[in-house]
């Protein structure tokens, strides 16, 4: 293979080139007639012409900021001497919206049939709490079936189909206005209570709290569902009795359940895969993010679903969305999110700009908008089909957005809650991140990370980076791999037991 060059071009308009290496000062830049002005570390943005103060400065090809001061060519480009500006977006409605290119035959996966036809990629029993209150009671039901890695005593061990009992807990539920939020809230646990990688469930609560069963049963439409047991703390006797009603519970159901759990050949049009990233970094929108792009057309080709999140690492990136829309009632659907997060933000006391964390700008990104450009590169190139609130159950085929914080945890949360049945999270820095009850699939955007962190991560799209794989190559093989996970392969995060402490649907409003 050719040595990979010392920086990597993403547009020919791009007043920016980013370092695929350590740049020292003083190293002249191949292809690009500038010299290094001071040491670049890898994943950063060199100048490679002059800009002056308030001019704008692309990557990608679009604008990911404005010049804060004049910038030198080969001068390192980073918060020091780039930030936000206003420029106008131009949304162009459904203007490149185009036919999708569907497979003739659809590829296939071992997945688990239902009764009632839906399909999951994993066999849980899980413990849903109404409210923080209930959360110990319910990892004692939960910790009742748990394996013992000293003694290897398995009380599941004659269920062989059955992943887990898991109890996913939270930190809300009462001392909570009993609007939106409460509304929000329920909608998350609803959906959980239906994803059909869950065999049964439990529905735990205190007993007085805002978020009292029967509303969330009548909400979610849970009541008369089959292998769902409502209990509460204060009417079933207190802990003791509650813990032991639970396990009982789950000693009935878990026969059934592990019938329930044999795999069979499956369309891939029954994937619904969530598409994050968390812990960025410069080369997200160059490697994982495109390739997991690529994935996600091929999940659309073949009648699949993917779903992009984090309105807030959209913001910026958002005009180039409503052009791939439907229709103009689905493309205004994202922008009134956009209004509505500038809002939220600002009477909150921050700003949009304020979303790159630490870890995002040590590797090399800056704005929101340069975060924004690369994080949208997972969903692919395909039509925006529609647009969901938070936790809304996901019922289109094709590409879908919907509406979360950019914070990891709260994100998949809702895309899990709306039906996600696996979650491809990519990662420049390292994230550890697990999603029970839907596989996570970490993929590294460079070599050295995947190197030093290669029992949590599970795919390296750092070749895209070292010249070894081309963008559509690693998409292909992160496609492989979904409908391998989908099959009953387990993710390295699986494999640690991550997935139930990561639990965090969106807590919105005041606590009282």
């Amino acid at each position: 293979m050719p040595t990979p060059p010392l920086a990597i071009r993403l547009h020919p308009a791009d007043g920016v080139v980013i370092a695929r290496t350590d740049i020292l000062a003083g190293t002249p830049i191949p292809g690009e007639n500038v010299t290094a002005l001071a040491r670049i570390p890898p994943g950063h943005k060199i100048a490679t012409r002059a800009h002056a103060e308030g001019e704008p400065v692309r990557r990608y090809g679009q604008i990911i900021g404005v010049a804060t001061r004049p910038i030198a060519p080969g001068e390192h480009v980073h918060s020091h001497n780039l930030g936000m500006g206003d420029h106008a977006k131009d949304y162009a409605f459904c203007s490149e919206a185009k036919p999708t290119d569907y497979v003739a035959t659809p590829a296939t996966f071992q997945g688990i049939v239902r009764p009632d036809g839906r399909v999951a990629t994993r066999n849980y029993i899980g413990v849903l709490t109404t409210v923080n209150c209930s959360a110990t009671v319910a990892q004692y039901v939960a910790d009742a079936f748990r394996r013992n890695p000293f003694t290897g005593h398995d009380p599941l061990a004659d269920f062989p189909n059955v992943d887990g009992v898991v109890a996913l807990t939270h930190k809300t539920g009462c001392g909570m206005n009993d609007g939106e939020p409460l509304r929000l809230l329920r909608r998350t646990l609803a959906g959980y209570a239906r994803h059909p990688n869950f065999a049964a469930i439990i529905v735990l609560g205190l007993g007085c709290e805002v978020n009292q069963i029967p509303g969330l049963m009548e909400e979610g439409k849970l009541e008369g569902r089959p292998r769902v047991r409502a209990l509460t703390i204060q009417a079933t006797g207190g802990t003791p009795k509650t813990v032991a009603k639970g396990v009982e519970f789950v000693r009935e159901v878990l026969a059934e359940a592990n019938a329930q759990g044999v795999r069979t050949s499956v369309p891939a049009s029954h994937l619904c895969v969530a598409l994050q990233c968390g812990g960025s970094d410069g080369y997200s929108g160059i490697s994982a993010n495109p390739a997991l792009g690529a994935a996600s057309d091929l999940v659309v080709r073949h009648g699949g679903t993917v779903i992009l999140s984090e309105t807030p690492e959209t913001y910026g990136a958002e005009h180039l969305l409503t052009r791939r829309a439907v229709s103009e009632a689905v493309g205004r659907k994202l922008v009134d999110l956009m209004d509505w997060w500038e809002e939220y933000t600002r009477r909150n006391g921050g700003e949009l700009d304020d979303n790159p964390s630490p870890g995002n700008k040590a590797g090399g990104l800056t704005t929101i908008l340069e975060k924004s450009l690369g994080a949208m590169a997972k969903a692919g190139t395909t039509n925006l089909v529609e647009v969901y609130r938070y936790a809304e159950p996901v019922t289109a085929k094709g590409f879908v957005f919907m509406d979360t914080p950019g914070y990891d945890p709260v994100a998949a949360t809702g895309q899990v809650a709306g039906g996600a049945n696996i979650v491809c999270f990519t990662t420049g820095r390292g994230s550890v991140y697990g999603c029970k009850p839907a596989p996570s699939i970490k993929l590294a955007t460079n070599t050295p990370m995947f190197r030093r962190m290669e029992d949590d991560m599970d795919i390296n799209c750092g070749t895209v980076i070292d010249g070894d794989e081309s963008v559509a190559e690693c998409g292909q093989r992160i496609f492989d791999h979904i409908l391998r996970v989908a099959s009953g392969e387990r993710t390295k995060s699986e494999q640690w037991g991550f997935g139930a402490e990561e639990f965090a649907p969106w807590v919105q409003g005041a606590t009282m």
